[in-house]
């Protein structure tokens, strides 16, 4: 699958990095980057060697300032000219963004600067987040007079207490690197030089693991976004006899005590 130019994909060992490739527009999403991350997110689906995955953007300045707004004004937002406008061109988006939440393996964002809007909500679909210390988060479309509408509504209350979620969507807010750490937007917070060597470090940690065990470990941690705790506790277990964790336990527990 060819890659498009404004989103790359580089595969090192058994870890892939996608990164949004618009430096001189801050990253800023237009068609070619939506492309571009549907593409990538199918290659990663269709690469069983790859354990792992790392979401970015190119340069220092920012993960990703959001929709284009050049082709907003020029009447480019919808994306999707072979679908009806409205419901269907708008739900086919917000599924590219879906396609990094439903990957078997981990995903990783490691958000270098500003993050804010469409580009907010995407960091919401990868599993972990770490920040530069220089991040600046923020969901402005309700100062545009839209209401944010690839996600946020839906998965930002679970990620962060609802009442800072709505503080953030209903206001337009911008926050820093530490109020993001605070609320638990992100899981860590490292200098802006670092952060995407962090990101990897915490790759190769997760990319050592049975990727088998990991992802169906991912897939029981999701459960509760979904179902109520009954059904999710029943859920995890059916996976975890699934994977094999319970035969195996005990020969791992062997080896660990071993090396003690």
């Amino acid at each position: 699958m060819a890659e498009n130019g404004a989103v790359l994909v580089n595969i090192e060992d058994t870890i892939a990095t996608v990164t949004i490739n618009r430096p001189e527009a801050r990253n800023a999403l237009n068609q070619d980057v939506f492309l571009g991350l549907q593409q990538a997110a199918q290659r990663l689906k269709e690469s069983p060697e790859v354990t792992v995955a790392i979401l970015t953007g190119a340069g220092e300045k920012a993960f990703s300032a959001g929709i284009d707004l050049k082709m907003v004004a020029g009447g480019g937002a919808g994306l999707f000219s072979q679908y009806r406008s409205g419901f269907d061109s708008l739900f086919a988006m917000k599924s590219i963004f879906t396609m990094y939440e439903d990957l078997a393996i981990p995903v990783i964002a490691a958000i270098n600067g500003y993050c804010l809007g469409a580009a907010f909500e995407l960091s919401l679909c990868c599993d972990m987040r770490l920040a530069a210390d220089t991040a600046i988060f923020g969901l402005p479309e309700i100062q545009f007079g839209v209401i944010p509408d690839l996600g946020s509504t839906q998965r930002l209350p679970r990620i962060v207490p609802p009442g800072y979620a709505k503080e953030l969507i209903l206001t337009g807010r911008r926050i820093d690197a530490a109020e993001a750490l605070r609320i638990g937007l992100v899981e860590h917070v490292y200098p802006l030089d670092q952060v995407k060597a962090e990101a990897r470090k915490l790759a190769e940690e997760i990319a050592k693991l049975q990727p088998r065990i990991v992802q169906g470990a991912k897939r029981a941690a999701s459960l509760w976004m979904n179902m109520p705790l009954d059904s999710g506790l029943r859920a995890e277990t059916d996976i975890c006899t699934g994977a094999g964790s319970g035969g195996s336990f005990g020969e791992q527990a062997r080896e660990f005590l071993k090396k003690e």
